[in-house]
């Protein structure tokens, strides 16, 4: 009976779900040729090709993609295992902007519940300017926001990576003829709202909103909905929705950077935040 190696299997869900070998060897806490050679060596003990590797995308392969499932069922009974031994549990408070939560959240959180199903995350969701404020305060553990192009960089920042803002809408979706561009924002403070509206300013471009959101979701369905365009990053978008900036003469918005502020320390909460934190870059 051929016996797996749980690291390699480990390994080989990361590299999945992050569809990069340099981010699972980030998440493991190693090199990514330690990666590359754990998943050789788990190809050769089943004799399959699970991975199907170019210089720029690493996709599965047939067996690949029959294995993963599997492969998580082996890793989470593997951690109930070990749970079923201890009663600890520990808890994280986390704060993640709405303008960096995108619709595979509920996976992101799935894998973090089966890598430790004895981590209690307590998740605060909202603007980048109030969890800040929040983690300031010691109410959270860590946050992830986005910070404008302009905002001077903090101390304890740590710069995930960085990603453009559009203007988002229907692809269909035009301004009405002798009125001001119709925009979906969040209510300040954001600084994404306050990056869009100084950029039509510096163009000469009237505006007007017809739609203020509590919060991204909102603002998504008013523009999925056609009421307006929307300043956006793709990842919060609700599907369907495309880039109308050039067409309609808009400013291109610039880069912005998604930052982690974390007084994380314990080595266990220290990798769950690696695995969050790779699992948003990769979406």
């Amino acid at each position: 009976m051929k016996v797996l190696d749980l690291d390699a299997v480990r390994a080989f869900v990361l590299v999945a779900d992050l569809r990069s070998f340099t981010r699972a060897a980030d998440a493991l806490d190693t090199t990514q040729s330690a990666v590359s050679l754990k998943l050789k060596r788990l190809e050769a003990h089943l004799g399959k090709q699970l991975l199907e590797r170019t210089p720029r995308v690493v996709r599965l392969s047939g067996d690949g993609n029959a294995f993963l499932g599997a492969a998580r069922d082996l890793l989470n009974a593997h951690e109930r295992a070990l749970g079923s031994l201890s009663v600890e549990r520990r808890r994280l408070v986390l704060g993640l902007s709405e303008h960096v939560a995108g619709p595979e959240l509920p996976q992101l959180l799935g894998r973090l519940n089966a890598q430790d199903p004895g981590l209690v995350v307590e998740l605060h969701m909202g603007t980048s300017t109030a969890l800040l404020a929040q983690f300031d305060e010691r109410r959270l553990d860590a946050v992830i926001v986005r910070y404008g192009p302009e905002e001077p960089p903090r101390d304890d920042t740590q710069v995930l990576f960085s990603e453009p803002l559009g203007w988002l809408a229907t692809p269909e979706w035009l301004p009405r003829v002798g009125e001001p561009l119709a925009l979906a924002l969040l209510s300040p403070p954001c600084n994404v709202r306050e990056v869009a509206l100084r950029a039509l300013a510096e163009a000469g471009i009237a505006w007007q909103e017809v739609f203020v959101g509590g919060g991204v979701a909102a603002v998504g369905a008013a523009v999925a909905a056609g009421l307006a365009a929307s300043p956006l990053a793709r990842r919060v978008a609700p599907r369907g929705l495309v880039d109308v900036g050039e067409r309609l003469g808009l400013p291109t918005l610039p880069e912005s950077r998604v930052t982690l502020h974390s007084r994380v320390r314990d080595s266990r909460s220290v990798e769950t935040l690696r695995l969050v934190t790779h699992g948003l870059a990769a979406q």
